[in-house]
């Protein structure tokens, strides 16, 4: 698949804004992703030719990290912190709970294909709101299995991240976007980046 036009003119106008091509590249895969669901290696290929950078400088950065899919995944990416503030405040429980309810693995997509889900050793940067999880690029923080199902209801009946929310505790809004629409994940190269990590024992 071809990328649109304006994930290309996107690309080169965000690669304008740097002295190195090289540090467009975070960038360059955002748009891709918010365009595409996920980013293919044709894909990659693009990338590299825009940028006029080796095509494995593109994979390697894809590849290494998690927040850039490389296969179609659900429709919304939720994926739980399980570093150590988290952990400290009952993130291993609301783990476990939301895989209960999802019904699926760390790593798997639900049988609808509204949710895939991961979970992460590598601090999101909200501790201050633990336990929290990272829906699309919405944060919700302080879960609660009360607060789990209403994310996963509001999911499933198409309510974007961070739309049809109540309360303080939805208040970190620091990045909206959705695969479907909105504000792209390629607006800043200083969204979260969780970097792939070996699964944590069980």
């Amino acid at each position: 698949m071809a990328l649109a036009k304006g994930t290309i003119e996107e690309i080169t106008t965000r690669a304008a804004r740097y002295p190195s091509k090289q540090s467009a590249i975070i960038p360059a895969l955002w748009a891709v992703q918010h365009e595409q669901g996920y980013v293919t290696k044709d894909a990659m290929g693009e990338i590299a030719q825009i940028l006029a950078l080796p095509p494995s400088l593109i994979e390697a950065t894809a590849s290494f990290y998690s927040m850039f899919l490389t296969r179609p995944e659900g429709r919304h990416d939720v994926v739980i912190c399980v570093n150590a503030p988290c952990m400290l405040r009952g993130a291993d429980e609301m783990t476990a709970y939301l895989g209960q309810q999802l019904g699926v693995r760390d790593g798997q997509t639900t049988k609808d294909g509204a949710i895939t889900w991961h979970s992460t050793i590598e601090c999101l940067g909200a501790c201050g709101g633990a336990p929290m999880m990272q829906v699309d690029h919405h944060f919700e923080e302080n879960l609660t299995p009360e607060r789990i199902d209403a994310i996963i209801q509001r999911l499933r009946r198409g309510v974007a991240p961070g739309e049809g929310a109540a309360g303080p505790e939805h208040a970190s809004d620091r990045i909206k976007p959705s695969r479907s629409g909105g504000e792209g994940p390629s607006a800043s190269a200083t969204e979260p980046l969780r970097r792939k990590s070996p699964k944590r024992a069980n």
